[in-house]
């Protein structure tokens, strides 16, 4: 179906006086009125600064002062619903309102009769048939931003042109800068007071946009948008959600929208993208694989938003940002796997992977499952598996798209068990390690990552800024290898076996030093991969370099290989990293049953340590 709007250029008179046919209403999506002094005084200047270039005389003049763009639709209630240019509207009303005001304190004139009855006209709904009186109730804008008190408060002021005078809210502190303002400027330009007031309403012009839908002003106003954040699909569902409550769980929905919203943006995430990740788990739960990814307020508004009036769908929003506080910030809730270096670790890794894929399923394993009694160790088993299918796929082949189809399908398989299949398809091992050795740009900082964790002495999770540090510098000189051809030397400076993660502070002290140098910052980060590699070598050459991408090739398909790649029926090959023999296993046991233990790598450890 196509779409229409309708452009007409409208003074500001034109424009606020349509309100009588159709109400302009602020909707509950909206955010709160926030002009500022600032704003309130360049509007006030511009004004005042155009009033003086206008002619001052009896003939028609066509000036114009342009204002802005309005875009609105009209709703159901045939109210016009603004969907940009609330702030500059409302700004507007209070003006307007308080030149009303200013012209009920001058002596009774001419002008003041006619820029009375012209305001009257822009501000409120009826006038009395026989006497032209207006019913100052009925005003021509209505404020219904969920949570907002200053929307009575904007009521009262455009009724009674009073403030309270202890009033810090933005639309009585406006309002009264306002009013200053013209009490100064008709005690200096008296004689261009009225002409100021005809500039507003008949010179200053606006660019209202009407469109058929409010689908259709989002995108008009998405476009034009570029003064801040813009509306987002959030702001639409809060008031959808909101309107559907009764009045007593309007108040508390109020207070949760809040904490959640603060709370999102604590652990950089927000509260659009917790519907986008929810969603995912909505469609598993309806079993759709489809790989096109909708938007999610075409999602949502299905069915007429049904999916939002769901009793749970704000306490499962709270349980998806718990996860999201995890991985971002790495502070740790009241629950075990929130501590467990090996799931920290892994989750970082998985940071690392270079879109965004990995964390649908990720939010819907914890959805379904966190609340179980093997949680810890399931998650761990789960994110290992996503882990290495993941980066061995992207690793040879490092496009978008590559898992797409397969991640769509293990969303859905999630919902079916904690151990769900995977279904993709097989990595050919010498095509993988092939790809390790000579490492695409795009997964360096993952297999980083995981060879750091695979080292048992790594304690907890990398340091928050690291570099990828070439441990032959990228700047080498053409001396040090006399028998080698530029080219070789080049592309395996870039290979994974000359890379290493390093923490920036330390970096930037190593340089572009040669290894006897660098060594001595290498023994000082907390990676124990860099120690130890300083402690290991004595030099570096190409020989290590070639040497060490074998090493590293070899030993990340093993990890991978444990850690379920390759494994399609929901089984994990290789559990645990650390192994207990076979003729220690009943001991084993004992001691898990004598120190009340779960079977992990780290009691495998312990118990290894002491037998």
């Amino acid at each position: 179906m196509s779409t229409t709007i309708e452009v007409n250029k409208k003074s500001v008179k034109e424009l606020l006086s349509s309100g009588k046919q159709l109400k302009f209403v602020i909707p509950e999506y909206q955010r709160p009125y926030a002009w500022t002094e600032d704003q309130v005084q360049t509007l006030f200047d511009d004004l005042a600064e155009f009033t003086r270039d206008v002619p001052k005389d009896d003939s028609d003049d066509n000036s114009t002062y342009f204002l802005g763009t309005i875009v609105s639709y009209e709703n159901d209630n045939r109210e016009q619903e603004i969907i940009d240019g609330q702030q500059r509207i409302t700004s507007l009303f209070l003006l307007l309102r308080a030149i009303y005001r200013k012209i009920e304190e001058e002596p009774v004139s001419p002008q003041s009769t006619n820029f009375k009855s012209q305001i009257e006209s822009a501000l409120w709904a009826q006038q009395n048939a026989l006497t032209a009186e207006v019913d100052k109730n009925k005003t021509l804008i209505t404020s219904k931003v969920i949570g907002d008190e200053g929307n009575d408060i904007f009521h009262n002021i455009l009724v009674t042109g009073d403030t309270d005078p202890e009033a810090t809210d933005n639309y009585s502190t406006n309002y009264n800068i306002f009013r200053e303002l013209l009490a100064e400027y008709a005690k200096v330009e008296t004689l261009n007071f009225y002409w100021f007031i005809n500039s507003l309403l008949n010179n200053a012009v606006l660019l209202p946009i009407t469109a058929d839908s409010q689908d259709t002003a989002l995108t008009i106003f998405s476009t034009l948008n570029d003064r801040g954040l813009a509306l987002s699909d959030a702001d639409i569902f809060k008031a959808k959600i909101y309107n559907h409550l009764n009045s007593e769980e309007k108040q508390n929905f109020i207070a949760e929208w809040q904490e959640l919203d603060e709370d999102a943006r604590n652990s950089n995430e927000s509260i659009q993208k917790l519907f986008y990740y929810y969603m995912f788990y909505l469609r598993a739960k309806e079993n759709d694989r489809n790989t096109t990814t909708p938007g999610i307020r075409k999602y949502y508004s299905k069915n007429g938003f049904s999916r939002l009036y769901d009793k749970d769908i704000m306490s499962n929003l709270k349980i998806v940002l718990q996860l999201w506080t995890v991985v971002n910030t790495g502070n740790g809730l009241n629950e075990p796997w929130s501590k467990n270096i090996e799931l920290l670790q892994t989750l970082d890794a998985l940071k690392s992977y270079p879109n965004e894929f990995w964390k649908y399923p990720v939010v819907i394993y914890y959805l379904m499952y966190h609340e179980t009694e093997q949680f810890a160790e399931d998650f761990l088993r789960f994110l290992r598996k996503l882990l290495a299918n993941l980066s061995a796929r992207y690793i040879v082949t490092p496009t978008i798209n590559v898992v797409k189809r397969g991640i769509l399908n293990l969303n859905a398989e999630i919902i079916n068990s904690p151990n769900p299949k995977f279904g993709f398809s097989t990595i050919d091992e010498h095509e993988l390690k092939s790809k390790i050795k000579n490492a695409h740009r795009n997964t360096v900082r993952m297999i980083l990552k995981m060879i750091a964790y695979d080292n048992k002495d790594q304690v907890g999770i990398l340091p928050d800024k690291w570099e990828i540090e070439h441990i032959l510098p990228q700047k080498w000189q053409n001396s040090f290898f006399p028998n080698q051809t530029e080219g070789e030397v080049k592309e395996l400076v870039e290979h994974i076996g000359n890379k290493i993660p390093f923490e920036k502070r330390l970096n930037i002290i190593a340089s572009n030093g040669y290894f006897a140098k660098k060594k001595e910052s290498y023994v000082h980060s907390n990676v124990k991969l860099v120690t130890e590699l300083a402690k290991d070598h004595s030099e570096w050459n190409l020989d290590e370099i070639r040497e060490r991408d074998l090493n590293i090739a070899n030993e990340l398909y093993d990890l991978l290989l444990a850690w379920g790649l390759n494994q399609d029926d929901g089984t994990i090959v290789n559990k645990y990293k650390v192994a207990i023999p076979d003729d220690k296993q009943e001991s084993y046991n004992l001691f898990l049953q004598a120190f009340g233990k779960d079977d992990t790598d780290e009691a495998r450890s312990q118990f290894l340590s002491v037998v």
